[in-house]
């Protein structure tokens, strides 16, 4: 996490802590005065009701309106609903990306069940309590005629539609900026699997967090050493089901979290916080080209920035697609942007093209909201953001079904729910109408599986 995403989070747990003192204190006074029993009872009620309402993180308030501008060529123009169908008098013909701004505003049933809006046969969610400006996103659909159908909210004021003209960039050649091993299926496999030119470079081992390897009677160092080894082996292997081969997948074998530190001291090297290791080598005998890195193995962001450089003066790509520096705030994918960027100036071959994308939020960790296989409305920007066009593909039923498959190839994304998770999306079935996909139970199988992918278009 960045420095903003951890003040969010610091200042949630401390609201919660006081909302804990409070009703701590509230109960003692009920078991004095009233009954003995009757706190115990409240107790019970009370977790419930946190899991099924209050266990989002949401770090801003659902009555804020999102802040977007966009480019002086994209298209914006006033559209009307009428008899629950909208209608566009402007020639759309050309435009591939489409985004209905409106304000909605939560009904009572729409502060317990999640708000909705039903586009044709898609359906797009939102927070519970909305009351604000957000942006639908109509792609691949017909805007003209399309029956919309708010669900506990109200459409209110003025109905605005952005559409934006992009080529297909998968049609280009293309090189994915990948931290760890899954953030290019999560991006953007939709594209990858369709495209003949592109190439996939992974810049960590993802080694860390290996809890779950110390189960197989292995230490802390020997866990996350496994843990790197695997997730290195999917990085190269993963993107073979989306028709990539091996010989277009690279993988750098830097470590997990250091890559921030590493930028501001770019000469030392910075092993791995937990395998013990600090040689970048032994993951990278599969990589099909030579790399910088190769002659010493040190983890340094010289290194890292010489081998990028030599990656992309190899493969040459048109476009760069790499994690969105404002929006994403993971500490090591706002570093890989940085290190992409100071590539690209030292390359002899320069791309055309950044489109960023963002597998994490700063304010919302439910984003994209509602059940795989619909549609991704834009993301919360409470801060407003450079006014990039955006380009937002689609993929059809078995794509996505494909991309799942690809997900759940990702060892990191296997395993089971720990119990409390598992009780928390029992009772949010239950109480909130909540649903999750069969294909996989880690929470990124709901959020990146979705008829839309979703990228800012930035010119290099």
């Amino acid at each position: 996490m960045n420095g903003r995403k951890q003040q969010l989070l610091k200042r949630h747990r401390r609201n919660k802590r006081i909302a804990l003192l409070v009703a701590l204190l509230a109960l003692l006074l009920v078991g004095v005065f009233v009954a003995w029993w009757l706190p115990l009872l409240l107790v019970g009620l009370g977790w419930v009701a946190h899991e099924a309402w209050f266990a989002d993180h949401l770090f801003y308030s659902p009555r804020d309106d999102y802040r977007y501008g966009f480019p002086d060529d994209c298209l914006s123009v006033p559209v009307r609903i009428e008899q629950g169908m909208l209608r566009v008098d402007s020639d759309l013909e050309g435009y591939d990306t489409q985004l209905l701004e409106l304000r909605l505003k939560a009904t009572w049933l729409g502060r317990w069940l999640d708000p909705q809006v039903l586009l044709g046969n898609d359906r797009q969610d939102f927070e519970r309590g909305v009351s604000g400006r957000r942006y639908l996103n109509l792609s691949g659909l017909r805007a003209d005629g399309l029956r919309i159908v708010p669900r506990f909210c109200r459409i209110d004021g003025e109905v605005r539609l952005h559409v934006m003209r992009n080529p297909d960039f998968a049609a280009q050649r293309m090189l994915i900026i990948a931290p760890h091993a899954d953030d290019a299926e999560l991006a953007a496999f939709g594209q990858y699997s369709r495209s003949s030119e592109t190439a996939i470079v992974t810049l960590t081992q993802g080694e860390i967090e290996a809890e779950r390897y110390q189960r197989l009677g292995l230490d802390k160092a020997a866990a996350a050493r496994l843990k790197g080894r695997l997730r290195a082996w999917d990085s190269l292997a993963a993107p073979l089901w989306g028709g990539v081969p091996q010989q277009c997948c690279v993988q750098l074998g830097y470590y997990c979290l250091q890559l921030p530190v590493m930028a501001e001291q770019p000469q030392v090297p910075f092993g791995s916080r937990e395998s013990g290791e600090s040689d970048v080598r032994p993951v990278r005998r599969h990589n099909p080209l030579p790399l910088p890195a190769d002659t010493d193995g040190q983890p340094t962001w010289n290194n890292l920035i010489a081998d990028l450089v030599a990656v992309i003066e190899h493969y040459r790509p048109e476009v760069l697609l790499t994690p969105h520096p404002e929006l994403d705030p993971h500490h090591d994918h706002v570093a890989s942007t940085r290190a992409v960027l100071e590539a690209c100036e030292r390359s002899g071959w320069k791309p055309k093209t950044l489109l960023l994308y963002a597998n994490h939020l700063h304010d919302n960790d439910r984003w994209p909201m509602g059940p795989a296989g619909n549609g991704i409305a834009l993301p919360p920007a409470i801060n407003a953001l450079p006014a990039d066009r955006l380009w937002s593909p689609t993929l059809d039923a078995e794509r996505q079904l494909d991309k799942a498959i690809a997900l759940s190839l990702q060892h990191d994304l296997q395993g089971p729910l720990p119990l409390k998770r598992r009780l928390r999306r029992l009772i949010q079935w239950a109480l909130a109408g909540r649903r999750w996909p069969a294909t996989g139970e880690d929470e990124f199988f709901r959020k990146a599986v979705r008829r839309h992918e979703l990228f800012w278009v930035r010119p290099l």
